[in-house]
């Protein structure tokens, strides 16, 4: 198999903006640093370097050349924040949504997380392995190069360490880099009458456990109304903190619910979904490192309010975007999609919403070091698009996707 291949007349190369230093944020969101006119040689899987046609390298004899005439090269996306591992889908609660039931109400008559945890836990860890690889498989084609993949969906100790073997597993074999974030607090089943005895399972047993076979990277908390309260939150988040868990946080999807307090207060690598939001808010995450995620799939799959990213930007803060697969409030997993719902309903520019899917995805992931961005070193995960006019055409052309093909570790799928 030869090792080196040649990308040449690369129509624009997407490279980060040339200040970039950590997250992007605010008005740099929309700066770019499109080298026109291009090459990228990747050698043994890595991108090895790049530059202008004029100054091409001589190529050595057993390099293979791939011609990129009206084709932009891009770094492929990091989706930070995902539910791959499940036992089945979903579809009868969209039918309730439809007949004007919210989704508390829907949680409230057996479905929502507890009807996916109840499925879960009479599942196989091995074909909920088969199951989430064969997803997996479906993202990378679609352009995912980097993914985080929470469990939630168990509820108990025993069906928790299940999903998140299954995640261990997929990490193992994936081409990708994946993540692992243990939700334990995603929903506390009806069989707990006392809500504290099911957040002392968590915190005395399941954590405890979950770190002695190193199977979660992060520990995260759904923090919103009818779920987890602000206090609840961080005893949660600061217990995995003890045992290395670093903090992430569902943040204010269904209500101001104190989950960006809680992220700020604990350090929190990302406050996610941040669909309602107020000033006190806003300048909270202004003041810390907490990294803005936001979901738009699932505001556009439920009908509410979508996260409002330009009062974020517009306050200096960064955004990533990913795309909260999963089977009860966003079954898509489609990050070209998530890029024309940023445009349509957050109002985020092209180079906005491509630095919030991959350089800031990556750092919301805490893999800046291998993903996220063209650069010399890193693993050429790339994607190249069809004959398409422009950038924008991305997010402008949705539904159909704009990618040609798909590179992984310097291959094309």
């Amino acid at each position: 198999m030869k090792n080196q291949l040649f990308l040449t007349n690369i129509k624009g190369l997407w490279l980060p903006p040339q200040s970039f230093k950590g997250p992007v944020a605010g008005q740099n969101l929309n700066n770019s640093n499109v080298l026109e006119d291009a090459w990228l040689l990747v050698k043994d899987g890595l991108i090895h370097s790049f530059g202008k046609m004029e100054n091409h390298p001589e190529l050595e004899e057993n390099c293979s050349i791939q011609d990129c005439s009206g084709r932009f090269v891009l770094p492929s996306f990091c989706d930070a924040h995902s539910h791959l591992v499940f036992a089945a889908w979903r579809e009868n609660e969209m039918d309730m949504r439809l007949s004007g039931k919210s989704y508390l109400q829907i949680a409230e008559e057996g479905g929502g997380i507890l009807n996916s945890a109840k499925r879960l836990q009479a599942c196989s860890e091995n074909e909920l392995f088969d199951a989430a690889y064969h997803r997996l498989t479906e993202l990378i084609q679609l352009g995912t190069g980097a993914l985080e993949i929470k469990s939630g969906y168990g509820l108990s100790l025993e069906a928790e360490l299940k999903m998140l073997r299954v995640i261990a597993r997929l990490k193992e074999i994936s081409p990708i880099p994946i993540k692992a974030t243990f939700l334990g607090a995603h929903a506390i089943p009806k069989s707990f009458a006392n809500r504290e005895d099911y957040i002392n399972l968590v915190c005395k047993e399941m954590i405890p456990a979950v770190a002695a076979e190193g199977l979660a990277d992060y520990c995260d908390v759904f923090c919103d109304q009818g779920f987890f309260t602000e206090t609840e939150t961080i005893k949660i988040l600061e217990t995995g903190l003890k045992f290395g868990l670093l903090p992430k946080v569902h943040a204010n999807e269904l209500a101001r619910s104190g989950g960006v307090q809680a992220a700020v207060k604990v350090g929190a690598v990302s406050a996610d979904h941040l669909e309602c939001m107020d000033s006190e808010e806003i300048n909270l995450l202004a003041s810390s490192n907490v990294m803005p995620v936001l979901l738009p799939g699932t505001a556009f799959f439920l009908g509410i309010h979508p996260p409002d990213a330009r009062r974020m930007i517009d306050a200096g803060l960064p955004v990533a975007l990913a795309s909260d697969y999963n089977p009860g409030t966003c079954p898509s997993g489609n990050m070209e999609f998530v890029l024309s719902m940023a445009a349509t309903m957050l109002k985020m520019q092209v180079n906005e919403s491509l630095n919030a899917a991959t350089i800031n995805g990556a750092i919301a992931m805490g893999i800046e070091d291998k993903a996220g961005k063209i650069e010399t070193g890193k693993p050429a995960n790339l994607l190249l698009s069809k004959p398409i006019p422009s950038l924008s055409f991305i997010p402008y052309h949705f539904g159909q996707s704009s990618l040609e093909k798909v590179m992984v570790n310097g291959e094309f799928l």
